[in-house]
């Protein structure tokens, strides 16, 4: 790290007698270190039920906030703590969607689910990695029957998840358990690692979400961290938001919040939308969601978070939804006003997905500026 440079849970400084062309490439080095913790983010196993190795990346990430592991893997911090103001939680989920093993078959492909809603229509040929019963990851292929084999009805009928397998190049049942070390309940992620395209500032990977908004959270602290803030800033990283909201409600009793900003990758629609529909494009800025299935979100909250984007030159997006769901849906219900911060995401809940730095950045732009106005009378508006 460049001396006089402090990039962690410190106020920023730069050396005596630095000029704005060293604060410059002060910056580019900060934006350097946010991209490769996304990058590292989004290439972590952690499928629904099993973020250790998510868990442990954000403990290491903000352990001078001495954050807390529960055993579900949940982890729990607080930035400025206090007795007297207002505790506004941010959130955001660790795991992604995968696949576990149900059975493994006589000729030593595995059938299997998911973990979290993937299209099956979206599976064949896609490669994916096992982790093992000794934490060995394995590569597999989803696999369905070969073109060259399949009648006519065959090919004219759309994939169900049933006629597709996971094969890991074993030849019998004995094999792929024995050798190769996997079985029932073996977890797996799609096998993609993360690239950054520096020319056009934009993301190829996968698990975006919501590692973006884990890789959101984790930055939004650094930057708040410091600073004299009107409230307390908890931290909530929740497991198994994908199939359910499980995990969430576990860091709600613990920090007990009196607000709550949940970041989220959420679906970009501006590849097959009409222009009209289009509410989570990428480049425009981070989406507040109105309205879900889970949430009417907060109209106050959200008011007041679109107002002060409008101040700041924060660009975002707006967005009514009649399908989706987040952490936000589960705590709202305990009497909790609740926004959500969405960075958009080209074809989530896949193995290949798509994402932009600049939503990414405008995301933490808006939750740091909301920390630093959300005083008790303010709150106590909502």
């Amino acid at each position: 790290m460049t001396p006089g440079y402090k990039n962690v849970f410190t106020k920023r400084t730069l050396a005596p007698g630095s000029d704005n062309a060293f604060a410059k490439v002060k910056e580019n080095l900060k934006t350097m270190d946010e991209i490769e913790r996304i990058k590292k983010l989004s290439d972590l196993f952690g499928p629904s039920g099993f973020e250790d190795d998510v868990a442990e990346f954000v403990k290491e990430e903000i352990k001078e906030l001495n954050p807390v592991e529960d055993h579900m893997r949940n982890v729990t911090a607080v930035l400025n703590p206090s007795k007297d103001k207002p505790k506004v939680m941010l959130d955001c989920h660790m795991d992604e969607v995968g696949v576990i093993v149900q059975a493994v078959k006589p000729n030593g492909t595995m059938k299997f689910l998911t973990l979290g809603g993937m299209a099956a229509n979206n599976l064949p040929s896609d490669a994916f990695v096992l982790k093992n019963k000794d934490g060995k990851l394995v590569k597999t292929v989803v696999a369905n029957k070969p073109v060259h084999f399949m009648s006519a009805a065959e090919r004219n009928q759309g994939v169900d998840l049933d006629s597709l397998v996971l094969d890991c190049g074993s030849s019998s049942k004995k094999e792929t358990e024995e050798s190769f070390r996997l079985g029932i309940a073996s977890p797996g992620v799609p096998d993609v690692q993360c690239v950054y395209d520096e020319e056009h500032h934009i993301f190829h990977g996968k698990a975006f979400d919501n590692r973006v908004g884990t890789a959101a959270q984790i930055e939004t602290l650094k930057r708040l961290a410091g600073e004299e803030l009107p409230c307390e800033v908890q931290a909530s990283f929740a497991v198994q938001e994908e199939v359910g909201e499980r995990g969430v409600m576990a860091n709600y009793n613990v920090l007990k919040p009196d607000v709550m900003i949940a970041f989220e990758g959420c679906p970009a629609d501006d590849t097959f939308s009409e222009e009209y529909m289009i509410q989570a494009g990428l480049h425009k800025g981070p989406m507040l969601r109105h309205f879900d299935v889970s949430m009417i979100t907060s109209p106050r909250f959200q008011r007041f978070a679109l107002d002060l984007a409008e101040k700041y030159g924060i660009p975002v997006q707006e967005s009514v939804r009649k399908g989706g769901g987040t952490n936000a849906g589960k705590v709202h219900l305990m009497g909790v006003p609740c926004i959500v911060i969405g960075v958009p995401v080209r074809y989530i809940h896949s193995s290949n997905c798509i994402m932009a730095l600049e939503d990414y950045e405008n995301a933490v732009k808006l939750a740091v500026e909301l920390c630093r106005h959300l005083d008790k009378e303010t709150v106590g508006s909502f």
